[in-house]
């Protein structure tokens, strides 16, 4: 399994801010298993967060308005780091900035870590530039990927957000960048609101949308990207089950990040891998690749 000349022992990981950087499920899950670990996000500077509360569950899902809390870079380097290289898995760290800048800065202080690769979370506001997404103007998307490819010493795969018009002109946009790699969907913006209290249930209002209930989406905007660009994709969005992993796969994606399920499931990722692996030996598979895309 290999994603831009990185070799996966499979194709299965956390998605970014679903597993901490691996010590809160290391007690469940043997990370030696994992084809990856993506890290929280990871900011030049300690981020806050937004107030609580953050989290209210939804019909087959969650949303979630965290808003990218996390210590630090310097506290990662120095913390989460060393617990990381302990074991035998790639380490890909999901970067979150609110400025150039600020992206620019932490992958340049990344490059020298050693890490397998960088995942850009470029579904965060642009304080520069009214605050809209990184990821939602075809032009600064292919601006932001040019210039972290400048600094960055890793593979780099764009994070992309499903809250735009076409998919297709975003992927496309990061691939003209230099992107190595694409990882979609992020979170669907989304809204619930207490009857009773007459209130909005998370204090931010809005927040991310993930889980089941997304999966169709995540899917099709899959499906389209694979055959939109020429780089490889990770595939996320509503996974729970080796079924779910394998719909990604027929769809084009190389690999798969499972996010929501390891909340309700911690076990979820070792039994997606041993699913997948059942469902090769059944059907006489060999490598994954034989059936990615297969619905194209």
């Amino acid at each position: 399994m290999d994603i831009a000349g990185i070799t996966l022992k499979n194709p299965v990981m956390p998605a970014s801010g679903t597993f901490g950087s691996g010590q809160e499920y290391s007690g469940f899950v043997d990370l030696d298993r994992l084809g990856a670990v993506v890290t929280k996000g990871v900011s030049l500077v300690p981020w806050e967060g937004n107030p609580t509360p953050r989290i209210m569950e939804t019909a087959s899902g969650m949303i979630n308005a965290v808003g990218l809390q996390n210590p630090g870079i310097e506290v990662f380097i120095r913390r989460d780091l060393p617990f990381l290289r302990q074991f035998d898995t790639k380490v890909i760290v999901n970067v979150c900035g609110s400025t150039v800048a600020d992206y620019l800065g932490a992958v340049e202080r990344l490059s020298v870590q050693g890490i397998d690769m960088l995942e850009i979370n470029i579904s965060c506001p642009n304080v520069e530039h009214g605050g809209i997404a990184f990821g939602q103007e075809p032009g600064m998307v292919e601006y932001i990927t040019k210039e972290i490819k400048k600094k960055a010493a890793q593979p780099v795969s764009m994070k992309l957000t499903p809250n735009v018009t076409d998919i297709t002109e975003i992927a496309k946009a990061a691939e003209a960048g230099g992107a190595d790699a694409l990882s979609l969907i992020n979170t669907i913006t989304g809204m619930r609101i207490d009857v009773k209290k007459r209130a909005f249930c998370v204090a931010n209002k809005t927040g991310g949308l993930s889980g089941p209930a997304i999966k169709p989406i995540a899917l099709r905007m899959v499906w389209q990207v694979c055959r939109a660009v020429n780089i490889p994709v990770i595939g996320m969005g509503g996974i729970q089950t080796a079924e779910d992993a394998l719909e990604f796969i027929m769809a084009g994606a190389a690999a798969v990040a499972v996010g929501t399920a390891n909340f309700r499931n911690p076990y979820a990722m070792p039994e997606i891998i041993g699913g997948l692996e059942k469902y090769m030996e059944e059907n006489g598979i060999r490598d994954l690749k034989e059936i990615r895309g297969i619905v194209s």
